[in-house]
């Protein structure tokens, strides 16, 4: 790895967005732990992916953040995959190793560090709403990490089949799916209830119709939205007694995933998660 004293880049790839909390986390954890390096945010249109990803082989980035729409046209650019990248056919985080560029997802993973913190989902009964790209990630780590079950709640029943069989055919945990319609539900005897929509991002009014029972105190709730962080979806388990992880977790998790793989070096968790508390202001 080069010496940190040199000026190193990383980027993220994808279309614009207001405001980008990634980079305002690396940049604190740079220059925390004494690295001259940057982080750029560069907008990529689909047609130009393959001469950005050229251009980061030129220039010797270290590494990129991926975003939507190229988490999945990306991997045919790519020398090779992470197991786990592979299996779901998408990529957020690229790194470069000597010649290669690999590419890895850490959506899933950084949900996974967030969700330990609290319960390891091994043996757990699984219920998780949505079927996109964060709930595809998640549900492979998920199976990956030894849960017992996972339902799959999803508004389009193709979209969710795609997922519940993906997760049929590649692991150990077996999946079924249920077609939102209405409010949810909810089962006896889940462990670990998940919101891997976007329902409440930036709308703390904005409900998950979901059907709560009396009694939810030794249930985990998730949601994968961040801002806000204590969404309606959150505020109504807490309100009935669960114990709850916000999405602000997840994004300083993918975040220690990405700097470690770039840099060598575990960043200061609490930088990263003062960091992105301060660009949403809390």
């Amino acid at each position: 790895m080069p010496s940190p004293s040199l000026q190193e880049i990383c980027a993220v790839f994808g279309s614009p967005v207001a405001g980008n909390p990634t980079q305002f986390m690396m940049e604190k954890a740079f220059v925390h732990h004494g690295l001259d390096w940057r982080y750029l945010t560069l907008e990529v249109t689909p047609e130009d992916l393959a001469d950005a990803v050229r251009g980061m082989r030129a220039m010797g980035f270290r590494g990129a953040n991926i975003t939507k729409p190229h988490k999945v046209t990306v991997v045919e650019l790519l020398d090779r995959l992470t197991d786990a990248a592979a299996l779901m056919g998408a990529v957020n985080c690229i790194t470069r190793d000597e010649h290669e560029l690999v590419g890895e997802n850490t959506d899933g993973k950084g949900f996974m560090q967030s969700l330990r913190g609290i319960v390891d989902p091994a043996g757990k009964r699984v219920v998780m709403f949505g079927a996109g790209g964060a709930a595809r990630a998640i549900g492979v780590e998920l199976a990956l990490a030894g849960a017992a079950s996972m339902e799959v709640v999803n508004r389009t029943a193709e979209r969710g089949q795609q997922l519940v069989d993906l997760l049929n055919a590649k692991t150990q945990s077996p999946a079924t799916l249920t077609v939102w319609q209405g409010e949810y539900r909810m089962p006896a005897g889940i462990d670990i209830l998940i919101n891997a929509t976007s329902i409440g991002l930036n709308d703390p009014e904005a409900r998950v119709p979901v059907k709560w029972t009396t009694a939810i105190e030794r249930l985990v709730v998730a949601d994968v939205v961040a801002s806000p962080p204590d969404t309606r979806f959150l505020q109504e388990a807490k309100d009935r007694g669960a114990t709850t992880v916000d999405g602000l977790g997840m994004i300083v998790h993918q975040a220690a995933i990405a700097f470690r793989l770039w840099t060598g070096i575990d960043p200061e968790i609490n930088v990263l998660r003062e960091a992105v508390e301060e660009f949403v202001a809390l």
